[in-house]
């Protein structure tokens, strides 16, 4: 797998990974003001959980699971495995993004400026910890639009380049799918969040689906992400996050 395609499956599963919201229900809405439509957003210190991944492109079906710890607005730590065998460690936090494959002895580090660059679109802590909890990637601002279907008030954002869809429940005001536009080079991505179950007082998706549609050197391609819990816990004591590169590892 090369350094750009690890780059994007990357940046894909985060934006999956993690992700949840909380329920609300009878909450009615009469207008089409962006200042008072209000995401409902998630709350807690620490969280951890259990899932089951499968990856598909045009090379690769990959079935792992992850163990995954986040710390809010600092931290989060990923441990994957296929076959009983640990195989990678992630750890993503305000400077960078890093893994670690412990099959092959070697390791990945990104900065948010290059993969920013590289996918045209804003990429640091803050957002991907955004995209992972079910919040808005982008804060409101004054050039939002609003619109309001059957099932939706959709929520239309622009970060640089890229155009952004916000589809938000009416009864539980929290994002159930986002729609992604580069329009200059065409590639989209589409995250779906499903079957929401209550763990403590937050309702969490357990099931999620990203695809990807974006050009390579092979003309354009697709990238498909499954993911879903068998576990999810809000922790109230403290958690771990044990991470470190052996001096014998090749950074790639």
């Amino acid at each position: 797998m090369s350094k750009i395609r690890t780059a994007l499956w990357l940046v894909a599963l985060l934006i999956i990974l993690s992700s949840c919201g909380q329920k609300f229900s009878g909450i009615s809405w009469n207008f089409l003001d962006r200042n008072k439509l209000e995401v409902r957003e998630t709350n807690f210190e620490y969280f951890s959980g259990k899932a089951k991944i499968n990856y598909k492109d045009d090379e690769h079906d990959i079935k792992a699971k992850a163990n995954i710890r986040i710390r809010k607005d600092s931290v989060i730590w990923i441990s994957f495995s296929a076959i009983g065998i640990q195989g990678a460690r992630c750890l993503i936090d305000k400077d960078s993004i890093t893994i670690i494959n412990l099959v092959k002895k070697e390791y990945y580090v990104f900065n948010y400026d290059s993969l920013s660059k590289r996918f045209n679109f804003d990429i640091n802590f803050e957002a991907i910890q955004s995209v992972a909890l079910g919040n808005l990637i982008k804060a409101k601002d004054r050039n939002d639009e609003v619109e309001q279907n059957d099932d939706f008030f959709i929520l239309k954002q622009r970060s640089g380049n890229v155009l952004i869809q916000n589809f938000v429940s009416p009864k539980t005001m929290k994002i159930e799918r986002v729609e992604m536009l580069e329009p200059d080079s065409k590639n989209t991505a589409v995250i779906r969040y499903y079957d929401y179950q209550m763990v403590e007082d937050q309702a969490f998706p357990y099931s999620a689906i990203i695809s990807l549609f974006y050009k390579a050197n092979a003309g354009t391609l697709n990238t498909v992400i499954e993911f879903e819990y068998n576990k999810a816990e809000i922790e109230t004591k403290e958690l771990k996050f044990p991470f470190s590169i052996p001096k014998k590892y090749e950074r790639k």
